[in-house]
């Protein structure tokens, strides 16, 4: 019986881990299969209700690290992760994403010898002022397989010399958990609660630093929800970092009854509210992805993104940072500029399947 513990720290992590749950959940007479929340998103709007709604169990392992500096954050969950891998000794740990919970426990298992799995490989930005582009390509050297969601994915671990056999590509396990959870999200009341009809709104996330901790850019930003608003009515689930940063400006979108500032959403209140929008504006990774599959126009405001096929293939518009960019292709979509674009290579709900079966061959 081999032992795997599969890793967990902020929002995007646990629809990754979901499926790979479920598809060891098959195989309990050769695997123990365990889930580490690492703690890093403590927020019960962010953490509990994802588990909860994602069908997962609750965590053998909480290593309540909470939040802090990234030095501090990654330097806990690097110490608490080797004592629980010194008393569990796994054969396997399995880390997903780019957050600090992947470097940390990665480099926590590289550094006692037991082999690390990193799900979502090789993505890239080439921005290294973007803490998560450090966090993966470092995950990525020290990891001893790496799954890969997309061809960009091949290609930059190919360029980085990876050796072709630590590389397998198996899809997105991000669209695992959407296909599956597509049909139990109907049943969500968040529209209702909303008084929202379908295409009559513009969804709107922002969470990422460069955004939110210039206190110019985030002006940008608010004057470019109001402008947003001109279009349809604007919704905005606000991150707890985002609301942080506009409570100290002297700036307020409070005043305009077009925009609904919302608590952050439970992952199907928010998949429900992606599917029927009209549009989204956005900084996030996964949300391009996830508007990509579900066919919505995604208008991402970053200089670069990590996952190209939703440019290239998918329904994803750049605009860099800059607001006005962003809101003059809105206006072209508007227009009837719309990407058609198309579901990406092994996009199919099927990758948590593939990438357990490439681990238990690698047992034999």
């Amino acid at each position: 019986m081999k032992k795997i513990i599969t890793v967990a720290g902020a929002r995007p992590n646990f629809m990754k881990i979901a499926p790979i749950y479920k598809a060891f959940s098959r195989h309990t007479d050769k695997v123990k299969h365990m889930i580490c929340h690492t703690g890093q998103h403590y927020d019960k709007k962010m953490s509990d209700v994802f588990f909860r709604q994602l069908e997962l169990p609750e965590p053998e392992f909480n290593l309540g690290i909470g939040s802090g500096t990234h030095a501090v954050q990654t330097a806990g969950i690097l110490v608490e992760f080797e004592k629980l891998l010194i008393v569990e000794r796994p054969d396997l740990i399995i880390v997903v994403g780019d957050v600090n919970s992947t470097i940390a426990c990665t480099l926590a298992a590289a550094k006692l010898g037991i082999r690390t799995a990193h799900v979502e490989s090789g993505l890239r930005s080439f921005d290294r002022a973007m803490p998560e582009e450090i966090n993966r390509l470092l995950t990525d050297s020290i990891s001893d397989m790496l799954f890969v969601t997309e061809p960009s994915g091949l290609q930059n671990l190919k360029n980085e010399g990876v050796p072709a056999e630590k590389i397998f590509f198996t899809g997105n396990v991000m669209i695992d958990s959407l296909a599956g959870f597509l049909d139990k999200a109907e049943n969500a009341t968040i529209m209702d609660e909303l008084k929202l009809k379908a295409g009559e709104y513009i969804l709107v996330t922002m969470h990422r630093p460069s955004n939110t901790d210039n206190p110019e850019q985030l002006r940008a930003i608010v004057d470019m929800i109001e402008n947003l608003a001109g279009f349809k009515e604007v919704v905005f689930p606000v991150h707890p970092r985002t609301k942080s940063a506009m409570e100290k400006l002297d700036k307020s979108l409070k005043q305009n009854n077009r925009i609904k500032l919302i608590e952050p959403l439970g992952y199907l209140d928010f998949l429900k509210l992606m599917k029927y929008c009209d549009l989204v504006v956005t900084d996030s990774g996964g949300i391009q992805e996830e508007t990509t599959y579900l066919g919505v126009q995604c208008v991402t405001l970053r200089k670069s993104t990590e996952r190209p096929v939703t440019v290239d293939v998918g329904t994803n518009h750049l605009a860099g940072d800059s607001t006005k960019t962003a809101l003059e292709i809105v206006s072209q979509i508007y227009k009837g500029n719309k990407k058609t674009g198309r579901i990406p290579e092994l996009w199919d709900g099927k990758a948590a399947e593939r990438i357990v079966e490439v681990i238990l061959k690698s047992f034999e």
